[in-house]
């Protein structure tokens, strides 16, 4: 059966690159064969049925392959799906695992202990059982996906199918084009099937991020329950009609930053640096960021079976590791910028998130509530001031730094970033289109405002 989606000159254009071999793999393989390296590539079938691309012991892991790179410069990671042995000590934890699995009813209690502790939930295989545990859903409920013909009416399915062929760097390489398309035909589906179910729920750039890990993870029927359920709890600020609210909330790293590091507060509040850097992490729940897949599914293993800000809490220990660095760069908006929002390979994650759960326990959100609502309300003081009358003379000065400052956050951002795209007034004969992603920017662009010569009064924290 053919894929029902069209796919554009983007998709015509793949070139398999790569030298990439492949056993199918049984997932219900004798324990003895456990320690064998091989890749465990199910073939993938386009007729809408839920299948996934790997039952790995491990899942991928990166490896280095030829660079691709986008038209924002940006390296696409590859990933393999070859598996590596396991200690005694993890084999441990998979029979604790599998224990917990099998308890009636399902000790979720101990699963989420379980996905907390040092290295998570082991391999794929196990969290293809346990991630719908940890979110309390039944996965015998199926509900009947909608049609063709619905898809394609819906607002929003042409820049689903964009954004998803953008997505080649998580999927497979080298897999053969039919089954490419078949996965990210099922990505599409699921989800404009979450959006489509809740219409209120706005979709974003980035959105797709989160969905592909679980698509790749539980297969298609299961992911949209696990899409369902984090689109209309944990991420539901993001999928708001504005992204008035998911700057809310990014507004807690600083107060945070503020208890642990005091000089390193000082030094990004006073870089005017903001908030922006950690957007991506928040909105993909650091998928997008991360070239490693078991950095990705580890941090969904520790993200799912805990509190829903807990992304915002490993910004926080992420950057406090990363201070010295952030010392050692120019302090402004640009050089820090630029220098967050690219998250090396070797950042030791589990002591991150060690240090994000002992923060938690000590400053848990409603300890900091009254700061980030004072940070908030300064923010909206500084738009307002920015809507204020001005002569026709002003408003082209500030128009011609304004369009400089968004060139260079263009430049900054990666490609995903693009969200949505706002008209605005016509400056000389054409309309300008910035994005939503480019205009947090502008919280910085108000608080430079006094540096790029638009108004000396303007206040600047």
């Amino acid at each position: 059966m053919e894929s029902w989606v069209k796919r554009g000159a983007l998709s015509s254009r793949w070139e398999d690159n790569t030298n990439y071999v492949s056993d199918s793999v049984s997932a219900e393989e004798d324990s003895d064969k456990e320690d064998e390296e091989c890749v465990n590539l199910v073939e993938l079938k386009s007729d809408g049925s839920d299948n996934h691309f790997y039952h790995g012991r491990l899942g991928p892991q990166l490896v280095q392959e030829p660079e691709r790179v986008d038209r924002n410069g940006c390296v696409a990671a590859e990933l393999s799906f070859a598996e590596a042995p396991l200690s005694s000590i993890t084999r441990e934890k998979c029979r604790q695992i599998e224990a917990a699995l099998a308890e009636d009813p399902v000790d979720t209690l101990k699963l989420k202990k379980l996905a907390l502790s040092e290295g998570g939930l082991v391999n794929d295989a196990l969290r293809r059982k346990v991630w719908p545990k940890l979110l309390g859903l039944d996965t015998q409920a199926a509900t009947e996906p909608p049609t063709e013909k619905e898809l394609e009416a819906h607002a929003e399915y042409h820049q689903v199918v964009l954004d998803v062929d953008r997505s080649l760097k998580r999927f497979p390489p080298g897999i053969p084009y039919e089954q490419r398309v078949a996965l990210q035909d099922q990505l599409t589906r699921l989800i404009l099937r979450v959006i489509i179910k809740y219409p209120h729920l706005r979709y974003y750039q980035g959105y797709h991020d989160v969905a592909v890990t679980f698509l790749l993870v539980v297969g298609e029927a299961d992911a949209f329950q696990i899409m369902e359920k984090l689109s209309t709890e944990h991420l539901k600020e993001c999928m708001e009609p504005t992204m008035d609210k998911t700057s809310y909330l990014l507004n807690y790293i600083y107060p945070l930053i503020l208890r642990v590091n005091p000089e390193l507060y000082e030094y990004m509040e006073r870089s005017g640096v903001g908030t922006m850097f950690c957007l991506p992490w928040f909105l993909t729940w650091y998928g997008h960021s991360l070239n490693q897949y078991g950095d990705v599914v580890r941090l969904y293993d520790y993200f799912l079976a805990s509190p829903r800000l807990m992304p915002l809490y490993v910004a926080v220990a992420l950057v406090i590791h990363r201070c010295d660095e952030i010392f050692s760069v120019d302090c402004d908006m640009a050089s820090i910028h630029s220098l967050l929002s690219q998250i090396p390979d070797n950042v030791p994650f589990e002591s991150l998130l060690k240090q994000a759960t002992k923060l938690h326990e000590d400053y848990p959100p409603r300890s900091i509530e009254a700061e980030v609502q004072e940070r908030f309300k300064k923010e909206l003081q500084l738009r307002r001031y920015d809507d204020r009358p001005q002569t026709p003379r002003v408003r082209r000065h500030n128009l011609r730094a304004l369009w400089h400052y968004v060139a260079e956050m263009d430049r900054l951002l990666p490609h995903w970033a693009l969200v949505r795209h706002v008209a605005v007034p016509r400056f000389r004969s054409r309309f300008v289109f910035v994005t939503t992603a480019a205009l947090f920017g502008l919280y910085a662009y108000f608080r430079m405002a006094d540096a790029l010569g638009v108004n000396s009064s303007l206040p600047v924290r």
